[in-house]
């Protein structure tokens, strides 16, 4: 029985740029990828895509140095005794006649074997792969590249293969897929299995998003279940300097089965899965498969690369058996994925903790509370991982600290504040207190009204005038910049107390400040220009209210904070009007003319269906099939005027760590115009003459296939003023 026993190399600390790894931090990676496997008999290590600089580098793809500088690295890494007797394939990018290629460079005993490049580039999402590199189009061919003459020198060779080929050992035959190519239609992984090949190695960038976890996994398994084999499936995990959190989840699949895998999050900077799989079972898996073996028989081969060496030995055991893949629930990552990202965060920025308004509200709460998350998160890793333990002393500012209490690490890493003015409630106040309480951040209180008060008497000095709320006969106009000033103060101070309560303290460093938007309020534009939304970086930016909600449900119990009970029945309110007659006149659905529900749902339609206005208009009225047509029109209406208005405010949204499909980050996502014009005139015009049709219709179901062709000419449309400028032009701020 033939035994092949290959090892996964999850390379989690990858940084945004190449020259910030040296040789001896990759050698590390490596050893802790490698060295062991001495003892456990690996034949072959694979890691994630373009792992040696970093998958984030972005334009410094486009800088010489970048590629220079991984040479280096791989000169350092092939040159090392770990990599004797084992077959090693690792990511960085190669410049070759001129145009860079995103490629997995394979050696074996400081020999380079293969060169294999990306074959099909990756656009959508987050992904700008064709900005940097060129897809390899040479389908089934190879070339020769002439290496740097300083590699040259350690290897011994002039030139190596390059292109679209195959490794062919002694008794086993490895292809190579990267990243977006397992995802295409046209996936290479089924033409190479035709040709024999029985091991499949990915090397991928994947994300997290959501409730996409199962994606990947399934089509990790799809891969070998249709033609059988061996997958290697090898991503990146963690915070790489950008707004993304890689999701982790390697694995290995044998025909169409889990058999090992590694933790979607955490804060270990290596893991490894070690796989035994009997290669003799890919063959009876495919001679059982006579359709796959017609096929195969015609199936045009690849460039054979050859390599004289065993992947295969006998070994004393059982191969792995599958295993059954437990998904986290989206409260669960929500839990997870921000609080290893904000771990990323403040490590490589070298701060001393976070600072955050604190509100008592569902957004600042959620922020707060995955931050206790992280601090969970990091007394767990603390006892077997040194790095996580190094960073954490260098936070803390003590060589001889050791975590072992979330809430005294909290104490010391994150501080939380209630900012009140004369508009706030005893009740927001308690519950900020007692969540604080409850998760152990150095809690304070400051009254901000005087700053607030301190500004107004400037404006009323130089006018001779001073606003008023409505509630006190003030016009709208005066009402806005009332409610702004306020949110603006907030953020002033909350930077002056990130940067002087450590020196206060005497403590070096400074704190990172974070933000409390979700993504449902970016989209519909329901915050303030510079207000407590403008920070160094937003935990729950790319989260909806729906999700935040039910992962502060979770947490009650899992992190035992009972006081986020009350929080999540309180009714959301930013409190920057006055009480009348001491009944709220303030709440945020109210204000934003939307539920949270709705807000979520449209924004969903806006993105993920890409639907304008019209179209928004049609896929509501089978949703909302509970509320008139004119009323859906209406709401539509609304969701886009608000959106148009407030489209600028994208432009300084706070990064926050992408989780959410209809984001409108403008920074990387959701790549659209900041300033529009709010009329609509078109599409709006198209709304009212499909509800007149249905109007005058007896069945609405005979007008449900009605085309915007069908639609008369669209009359003049009197420009809709804004409601905020009283007649005059400008834009909600």
């Amino acid at each position: 029985m033939r035994r092949f026993s290959p090892r996964l190399s999850r390379v989690v600390d990858v940084k945004e740029r190449v020259f910030n790894i040296p040789p001896p931090n990759s050698l590390t990676l490596m050893s802790n990828g490698s060295e062991d496997r001495t003892f456990q008999g690996a034949r072959y290590r694979s890691g994630p895509e373009l792992e040696i600089c970093g998958y984030t580098c972005e334009d410094h793809f486009l800088e010489p140095d970048t590629t220079l500088h991984s040479w280096e690295v791989l000169v350092a890494i092939l040159s090392s005794p770990i990599c004797r007797d084992i077959v090693v394939d690792v990511g960085m990018p190669v410049i070759h006649k001129n145009r860079t290629y995103n490629c997995r460079v394979v050696f074996y005993n400081r020999k380079i074997l293969l060169i294999r490049p990306k074959l099909i580039l990756c656009d959508n999402g987050n992904y700008r792969e064709s900005r940097w590199f060129t897809p390899w189009r040479k389908e089934r061919q190879v070339e020769d590249f002439w290496l740097p003459h300083f590699v040259a020198e350690v290897t011994g060779q002039q030139s190596v293969p390059i292109g679209d080929a195959v490794l062919m050992a002694r008794d086993a035959t490895i292809g190579y897929e990267i990243c977006e190519e397992l995802w295409n239609p046209q996936s290479t992984h089924i033409p190479m299995a035709l040709d024999g090949v029985e091991i499949l190695v990915n090397s991928s960038g994947s994300y997290m998003e959501l409730r996409k976890a199962y994606v990947t996994v399934d089509l990790v398994k799809s891969a070998t279940f249709k033609a059988g084999g061996c997958y290697l499936y090898s991503n990146l995990r963690g915070g790489d300097g950008g707004r993304v959190f890689f999701n982790g989840c390697s694995c290995v699949s044998m025909n169409g089965e889990i058999v090992k895998r590694t933790k979607q999050f955490s804060l270990i900077e290596v893991e490894v899965a070690t796989a035994m799989v009997d290669l003799d079972l890919v063959t009876s898996y495919r001679v059982g498969k006579r359709s796959l073996n017609v096929i195969g028989s015609s199936s045009p081969s690849y460039p054979r690369i050859q390599l004289d060496a065993r992947l295969t030995h006998n070994l004393l055991g059982e191969p792995s058996r599958p295993i059954v893949w437990e998904y986290h629930q989206p409260e669960e990552e929500i839990a997870f994925g921000p609080a290893c990202w904000l771990w990323d965060y403040l490590r490589r920025s070298n701060q001393g903790g976070f600072f955050l308004p604190l509100s008592g509200g569902v957004d600042s709460c959620s922020s707060a509370t995955i931050v206790y998350s992280m601090c969970r998160l990091v007394c767990e890793a603390c006892p077997f991982s040194e790095e996580v333990l190094a960073s954490v002393r260098n936070m803390v500012s003590d060589q001889n600290y050791f975590p072992s209490d979330p809430k005294e690490l909290c104490g010391r890493l994150f501080f939380t504040c209630y900012m009140a003015t004369e508009n706030s409630s005893t009740e927001t106040k308690a519950r900020a207190k007692s969540l604080a309480q409850q998760i152990g951040s150095t809690h304070t209180e400051v009254n901000v009204s005087g700053a607030v008060t301190a500004l107004l008497n400037i404006f009323a000095l130089v006018t001779g005038m001073r606003p008023k709320f409505s509630v006190h006969g003030g016009t709208p106009r005066e009402c806005l910049a009332l409610q702004n000033v306020q949110a603006r103060v907030r953020m002033v101070i909350a930077y002056l107390f990130s940067q002087l309560i450590l020196w206060a303290r005497n403590r070096q460093g400074g704190l990172l400040v974070l933000g409390s938007a979700n993504v449902d309020e970016s989209l519909r534009g329901y915050l303030t220009k510079y207000d407590c939304s403008s920070a160094d970086v937003n935990p729950i930016g790319g989260i909806s209210k729906t999700d935040l909600k039910s992962f502060l449900l979770y947490a009650k119990t899992a992190f035992n904070l009972p006081v986020l009970g009350e929080i999540m029945c309180a009714v959301p309110t930013a409190e920057l009007m006055p009480l009348s007659e001491g009944q709220l006149v303030q709440t945020d659905e109210a204000d934003m003319g939307m539920t949270y529900a709705e807000l979520s749902t449209m924004g969903r339609c806006r993105m993920i269906e890409r639907a304008g206005p019209y179209t928004m208009f049609l896929s509501l009225l089978s949703k909302w099939k509970e509320i008139s047509p004119q009323m859906v029109a209406e709401k539509v209406k609304h969701f886009f005027r608000c959106y148009a208005l407030n489209r600028h405010k994208m432009t300084v949204l706070t990064p926050s760590v992408h989780a959410e499909v209809y984001s409108p980050d403008d920074n990387r996502f959701d790549h659209r115009p900041f300033l529009y014009s709010i009329s609509w005139r078109w599409q709006f015009a198209a709304i009212q003459k499909h509800l007149q049709l249905l109007s005058a219709s007896e069945n609405v179901n005979c007008v449900s296939n009605i085309s915007i062709k069908d639609l008369p000419p669209v009359p003049p449309v009197k420009p809709r003023k804004n409601v905020n400028s009283e007649g005059k032009g400008g834009v909600v701020v």
